[in-house]
């Protein structure tokens, strides 16, 4: 069972639920690099939405896929919906320490008893399709018909919804959008989505389905030319990031930057906490998508929205002296990103990399890029079971001239690092968003949900 916050007594009602939820399919934590192909068929996650009669209209929604940033952008725009006194639901995956995250109203994880509801309500529909030839839904489109649970029962003015994978087959794509946006698009999950990245723009253009305003940020020029090919065809009027809007970097330190972002309708000065030139793109995608809603969000709206979003775990600042940074960058391109901007914010430290990867990425691609900036690494292995093993990853590092040393855990890496690290030194815990979340766990003190049945090292361990 999960742990909680000591500071509050079990939630059993809670357990439970989540109980139910991963006693389903849960395809994000099934070890291999494929992932089973109904994933990729929306007719079990159709007929599940219809049963619960989540197809009949709803608030308008801002529907955000793409390959690096998609969080991002979701958080920055359901920040500034709330900054207009819009009632907010932000659907977002993976989680870092609960999967109550994963559903937010007005910015806040469901309460555990609110979880609870939602399951309770979706699981005689549930288990009615597990007694059909349609079989039961996954635990992510389980969770999908919650959020769409949940915001209606909740009256929602507007909503969000984070694709989980792709774009054109996920789980999201059953809802209607008011918006769709498009973040930049780079290689990953080439196993499922495709080997190119004409390939992957393809299913993440997917989001489009009607005449409904799309927003993109620069893209690679294939990728890009697969993105209006679909917009053209679905009549969709398309923003791009770069050519329709601009955003320039007035200013920036370690507490964030400030930016002008300048669109066809208006200029907006925004002071965004999230470090990094991809997310002043992130900033700019996000601006654009708000401005095409029908909901005519205010200038001070979307300024004030984006001014006071937070997002954990991406290029997050956690101490100073050595300085402790955590981002949860997990593919080459994300990765090359991440150098870009530690030599932009800190050009001048000596970077010791805590560094994890999960198995079904291009491992040895991403340890390229970690290789090119780290002066030092230890390799660790998360509590996912797609985790791939520290030794397999110093290895990697060592193959390509940088030193490295495997660690027992996420947090010996960060002890020992730390120790090892001068003034002015850079410890950065990378590579994978759920050791960033172990590292967040073991540095704040934040008690996360452990699954044990997920759980490789507590497996070995015999604790299963």
């Amino acid at each position: 069972m999960p742990a909680h916050d000591p500071e509050h007594a079990p939630d059993t009602a809670y357990e439970e639920a989540l109980h139910r939820l991963l006693s389903l399919a849960d395809l994000e934590r099934m070890t291999g690099h494929a992932t089973p192909a109904y994933k990729y068929d929306l007719e079990r996650m159709r007929e599940l939405a219809a049963r619960l009669g989540l197809l009949d209209g709803g608030p308008p929604l801002i529907h955000v896929a793409g390959t690096k940033g998609k969080g991002s952008v979701a958080a920055m725009t359901a920040s500034a919906l709330r900054a207009h006194g819009l009632r907010t639901g932000l659907y977002t995956s993976p989680h870092l320490h609960s999967f109550r995250e994963r559903i937010r109203l007005n910015g806040d994880p469901l309460s555990g008893q609110t979880f609870a509801a939602a399951v309770a309500r979706i699981w005689p529909v549930v288990e009615e399709m597990a007694g059909e030839p349609i079989g039961a839904p996954s635990t992510f489109e389980a969770l999908t018909a919650m959020a769409l649970d949940v915001f209606r029962e909740e009256a929602t003015d507007a909503v969000v919804l984070e694709v989980g994978l792709g774009g054109r087959l996920d789980a999201t794509n059953v809802a209607s959008s008011s918006v769709a946006a498009i973040t930049s698009v780079s290689l990953d999950h080439t196993a499922i989505l495709g080997s190119t990245v004409e390939e992957i723009a393809r299913e993440k253009a997917g989001i489009i389905k009607g005449a409904q305003p799309v927003v993109s940020a620069p893209q690679d020029p294939g990728a890009m030319a697969v993105i209006r090919a679909r917009a053209e065809a679905m009549g969709a009027p398309l923003t791009e990031v770069g050519r329709d809007v601009t955003c320039v970097q007035e200013a920036h330190d370690l507490s964030g930057q400030t930016l002008l972002v300048e669109t066809p309708r208006d200029r907006y000065h925004i002071r965004l906490p999230l470090l990094g030139a991809h997310q002043a793109e992130n900033a700019a995608v996000a601006v654009a998508a708000l401005e095409q809603t029908p909901l005519s969000l205010s200038r001070d709206s979307i300024e004030a929205g984006l001014t006071a979003v937070r997002w954990d775990g991406r290029f997050q600042l956690l101490s100073t002296d050595p300085y402790f940074v955590v981002d949860g960058a997990h593919n080459p391109y994300s990765m090359a990103r991440l150098r870009e901007t530690v030599q932009e914010y800190l050009p001048h430290a000596r970077v010791h990399l805590v560094f994890g990867a999960s198995g079904d990425k291009q491992v040895d691609l991403l340890t390229e890029e970690a290789a090119a900036f780290a002066d030092e690494v230890w390799t660790v292995a998360s509590r996912h079971p797609r985790a791939t093993h520290p030794d397999a990853l110093a290895s990697l590092f060592e193959r390509l001239g940088t030193s490295a040393r495997s660690a027992t855990s996420v947090a010996e890496g960060i002890e020992q690092a730390l120790n090892a690290a001068g003034g002015g030194d850079l410890v950065l815990v990378t590579g994978s968003l759920f050791a960033v979340a172990e590292a967040l766990q073991h540095s704040l003190g934040i008690a996360g949900e452990h699954y044990p049945e997920f759980d490789p090292q507590a497996s070995a361990l015999g604790r299963v």
